[in-house]
C-alpha cells in the first residue's frame, strides 16, 4: 500500500458507510458530477431525468426531464459553471443555463414524487443532433486562450456515424472542429468511451472501443489527417470508461472484463494491468490530485485504488445492493476557493443579527461541504451514495 495514501478500511474497523444517501430517481443513475466548488451535484438517470442537488443541505434545487431516453453523461461549462450539458440516447446533446439566481424558479419536485403541476425546466441555450446508437457519453474540454470578453469556447466529442469514428464540434459556434476516422485495419466495433485533453499546444483524444482496444490521437498539423499515435488491446471485453492523469503522464481504462489498465500518454512504456477479479467496471474517475481513482462496479461495489505502482486497492465501499454505474469525486479546492466563514453581514438591529447568524451557519455548512473529499456513486437502485474519503 502506498505510504502517503491511508486505507479507508482496516480489519479492526467496521465497514465504511456512506455519509448520506440521496433518494430522488426512480430509474438507474448513469451520470454524476460535482460543480460550483462542490456546492452542487448533478445526477442523471435512465428515464432522462436530471436532478441538481444542493450538497450542503442534500436537497434538490432543480429537477427536469432533459431527454426522452437514458442520460449518457452530464457536464458543466462556464467560468462559474452556470451552464449544464446533458447527453441522451435520444440523439440529442443539450446545454442548459442554470445560474444560482435561476434556481429559485425551477421545479424541485423529484421524479419519485407524484405531481400534475408543470415542472419548470432551465433555459435551453443550445441543442445538437448527435449519434447515440451506443452508450458512449460525450467528452469535452475548454479551449485555452479564449477571448474572455465573450462566451468561453469548448470542444465536444461524440461518436461519429460510422462505427469507431469520432466527431468533434466547437461550441458555441457549433462548427465542426475535427472528424477522426475509425482505426485502419482493425475491427474495433462501436466507440464506447471518450476523453479529451487540451494543452496550450495540442489536443489529445482518447478512445475506447467495443473490441477492447484503446487509442490515443494527437492533433495533427494543419491539413493533415488524424492518425493514432498509440493503440493497445488491453481488454478482452468492451472498454467502458477512460480517464486521464496528465500530471502522471498516464491514462486509465476499465472494461466489462476484470482488468484496469494504466497507459502512458507518451507511449513510452507498456501498459500496466491490474487484474481485479471483479468484472464490469462501468465508470473510472481519477481524483483531481491524481493520487487515487475510483471505479463503479456491476457488483454494487465502489473501489478506490492508488494511481501509482501496482494500483493498490485501498478501499471497497459496499452499500448498494445493485450494480453501480457512475462515480464522481468532489474537487480538491485551494483555501482561496473555499467559502469564507468569516464573511458575515454587519449587525444593525436584532433582525439583522438573526439574519447574520443564519447566514453564518449557512456559510459554515457550505464551507464544510466544500472542503469534504466527497465521492458520489450512482446505482441501478436509483440512489446516489455520498462518501467522505481521505
Amino acid at each position: 500500500m502506498s505510504p502517503d495514501v491511508p486505507s479507508l478500511q482496516s480489519s479492526a474497523l467496521p465497514p465504511a458507510q456512506p455519509k448520506y444517501v440521496l433518494r430522488g430517481h426512480t430509474a438507474q443513475v448513469h451520470a454524476v458530477r460535482f460543480l460550483r466548488c462542490n456546492s452542487r451535484l448533478l445526477t442523471g438517470d435512465a428515464n432522462g431525468w436530471v436532478i441538481l442537488w444542493d450538497v450542503p443541505i442534500k436537497r434538490p434545487v432543480a429537477v427536469w426531464r432533459a431527454h426522452a431516453q437514458t442520460i449518457l453523461g452530464v457536464g458543466v461549462w462556464g467560468e462559474v459553471e452556470e451552464k449544464v450539458i446533458t447527453h441522451g440516447r435520444d440523439n440529442k446533446l443539450h446545454i442548459w443555463q442554470i445560474r444560482h439566481e435561476d434556481e429559485t424558479d425551477l421545479s424541485k419536485v423529484l421524479p419519485i414524487e407524484e405531481t400534475t403541476a408543470d415542472r419548470k425546466a432551465p433555459w435551453l441555450l443550445h441543442s445538437l443532433d448527435v449519434n447515440a446508437l451506443n452508450f458512449c457519453s460525450f467528452a469535452m474540454c475548454r479551449i485555452p486562450d479564449s477571448d474572455h470578453s465573450h462566451e468561453q469556447s469548448i470542444l465536444i466529442a461524440v461518436p461519429g456515424v460510422n462505427d469507431g469514428a469520432i466527431t468533434i464540434t466547437s461550441l458555441p459556434s457549433q462548427s465542426r472542429f475535427a472528424a477522426i476516422p475509425p482505426l485502419k485495419d482493425i475491427n474495433t466495433g462501436m466507440l464506447m468511451a471518450l476523453r479529451l485533453h487540451q494543452t496550450s499546444t495540442s489536443l489529445t483524444v482518447l478512445a475506447g472501443y467495443e473490441s477492447g482496444h484503446v487509442a490515443l490521437f494527437r492533433q495533427p498539423s494543419s491539413g493533415q489527417l488524424w492518425k493514432p499515435s498509440y493503440v493497445a488491446k488491453t481488454h478482452a471485453q468492451p472498454v467502458l470508461s477512460l480517464d486521464l492523469a496528465p500530471g502522471l503522464g498516464a491514462f486509465f481504462s476499465s472494461s466489462a472484463d476484470a482488468i484496469i489498465a494504466r497507459h502512458s500518454l507518451d507511449a513510452s512504456t507498456e501498459p500496466v494491468l491490474l487484474r481485479t477479479k471483479h468484472a464490469g467496471q462501468q465508470s473510472l474517475v481519477v481524483r483531481l490530485d491524481e493520487r487515487v481513482f475510483a471505479t463503479a462496479g456491476w457488483d454494487g461495489r465502489v473501489r478506490v485504488c492508488g494511481t501509482k505502482g501496482g494500483m493498490t486497492e485501498l478501499a471497497v465501499l459496499k452499500w448498494h445492493k445493485e450494480g453501480c454505474f457512475a462515480v464522481a469525486f468532489a474537487d480538491i479546492l485551494d483555501q482561496g476557493e473555499q467559502v469564507d466563514n468569516d464573511q458575515v453581514v454587519a449587525k444593525k438591529d436584532d433582525e439583522a443579527e438573526i439574519a447574520t447568524k443564519a447566514l453564518t451557519v449557512s456559510r459554515r455548512r457550505e464551507a464544510n461541504s466544500a472542503k469534504t473529499h466527497w465521492l458520489a456513486a450512482g446505482s441501478k437502485d436509483g440512489k446516489v451514495s455520498l462518501w467522505d474519503i481521505y
